[in-house]
């Protein structure tokens, strides 16, 4: 089942010469419980593209499809509201709230819908992250690796459509980028999650269903794991 679909895209910064094409016509689509990378130099327009697909940002044009719906048709208060329910985002710095424990984090996007939480998916995303004992921390009594599960947590407790990851394991060391990848994998395989994941780290990329490299605006597939030319 086709859960998202990019159909060209294009994002156009400033004018004159100072005109930047970040994104030149990118189009692709993803399946539901595919897990996909998205490999490229700084400045290719990576981030760019994640934030246009996760609606953070408008595209100059081109639209995007979540579900069959078209996001960049919808006025914007009605697009805050599908994105808050059918887009998670992990972040590489975070962003978890400094005053909130752990599963109080993981909650949080479900408040903000002033949706009660159940607490057997709690305790279930709290099992599969493996953060059961951490449940009454606050984040600055975790290590890294453990406060980039919790984001993950808050993005899965909401079952969303999409997961939009921006460089989870850049701050990082290999060991807890492992971990971390190795809970995405298991995220997606578990939940059925659809997960878009940029990274620098081509033998992360490796893990993943398939990759796709942006250079210069220009989005190439490059296919599945057994594709070789990441390097």
């Amino acid at each position: 089942m086709e859960i998202l679909k990019v159909q060209n895209l294009c994002k156009t910064y400033g004018k004159g010469e100072a005109r930047v094409e970040a994104l030149k016509n990118v189009s692709f689509s993803m399946e539901k419980g595919e897990f996909a990378a998205i490999v490229g130099e700084s400045g290719s327009g990576k981030s760019t593209l994640l934030n246009c697909i996760g609606a953070l940002d408008t595209p100059t044009s081109g639209n995007v499809y979540m579900d069959g719906q078209n996001l960049f048709s919808m006025k914007e208060e009605k697009r805050t509201i599908f994105r808050r329910r059918n887009i998670g985002f992990v972040f590489q710095s975070f962003q978890l709230v400094p005053e909130l424990t752990v599963e109080q984090n993981i909650m949080f996007p479900l408040l903000l819908d002033y949706k009660k939480p159940k607490p057997a998916d709690i305790d279930e995303i709290l099992e599969v992250l493996g953060l059961v004992d951490r449940r009454h921390h606050l984040p600055n009594q975790l290590s890294g690796g453990q406060q980039q599960r919790v984001a993950i947590g808050r993005a899965l407790i909401t079952k969303p459509k999409l997961i939009l990851a921006d460089e989870p394991t850049g701050n990082l060391d290999s060991k807890s980028s492992q971990d971390v990848m190795d809970l995405l994998i298991q995220a997606s395989r578990h939940y059925q999650q659809t997960i878009l994941m940029i990274t620098h780290n081509n033998n992360l990329a490796a893990s993943v269903d398939r990759v796709f490299r942006v250079s210069d605006g220009i989005l190439t597939d490059l296919g599945g794991k057994a594709n070789e030319t990441l390097s």
